[in-house]
């Protein structure tokens, strides 16, 4: 087949979105997901606010572009980190992914927040941010496809195992995966693993980029490893 040639028009247009969406970038870590405004874009673009219209819909729509690549670029960093420690053992692996994501959020703690933080009344993300944000995780999976989760997890283990059989979108996640995810006997230990892991990231990390340890006599990055230690402990993992 012969390969698509982008006409200078289309890459014009490209060029005006991601200027479009470097100014919003900036605005957010200025004013947060508020600060966005489409008309202060285009007056620094030296366009009119219909023109910019052209380029994005709404506000929601520049705001759902944002979100798009902010997963994009936390999965990449997980998947650059999971590839990077793909030798080592379980337990290593599982920190070198936490570390990933909160080494990520730190260095932009305006795009981590659009993503965890506060939600916007009456902004609804687009639905396929849901399979982005799964991208983040889906190295997690592994790591604890390989647990043997304690008394105290089957819970929510039990939970997951049931998620994996009823929702085909999961088990095709799982299968996306890769290594021992696939498997669905270790559908439960997998998703519990990561989901808990979640919630862990998104507390430590969220309270850190929102200021909340400061005068707390602690550091982020050990109390992250002493949570991830502990999972490791529930789930087993060497």
């Amino acid at each position: 087949m012969t390969p698509t040639i982008e006409g200078p028009r289309a890459r014009f247009r490209e060029q005006t979105r991601a200027e479009i969406k470097e100014i919003a970038l900036r605005q957010l870590a200025d004013g947060g997901m508020e600060g966005v405004a489409l008309t202060r874009i285009a007056k620094q673009l030296g366009m009119s606010g219909p023109a910019l219209y052209r380029y994005f819909a709404s506000r929601d729509d520049l705001l759902s572009a944002l979100i798009r690549d902010a997963y994009d670029d936390l999965a990449s960093a997980i998947e650059a980190a999971a590839t990077a420690a793909a030798r080592k053992r379980p337990r290593a692996r599982l920190h070198a992914l936490g570390a990933a994501h909160r080494g990520w959020a730190v260095e932009q703690p305006h795009r981590y927040l659009l993503i965890a933080g506060t939600p916007l009344p009456g902004y609804t993300a687009p639905p396929d941010t849901l399979l982005r944000a799964r991208a983040a995780l889906a190295p997690f999976l592994t790591v604890y496809a390989e647990g043997v989760p304690s008394p105290s997890i089957a819970p929510v283990v039990g939970q997951m195992q049931t998620w994996a059989r009823d929702e085909p979108a999961v088990r095709a996640w799982l299968e996306g995966a890769g290594g021992a995810a696939g498997d669905p006997d270790n559908a439960g230990p997998a998703l519990a693993g990561a989901v808990l892991t979640w919630t862990q990231l998104h507390g430590i990390v969220g309270l850190e980029v929102a200021g909340q340890f400061t005068g707390m006599g602690h550091t982020a990055p050990i109390l992250l490893a002493s949570a991830l230690d502990t999972l490791a402990d529930g789930f087993g993992l060497a």
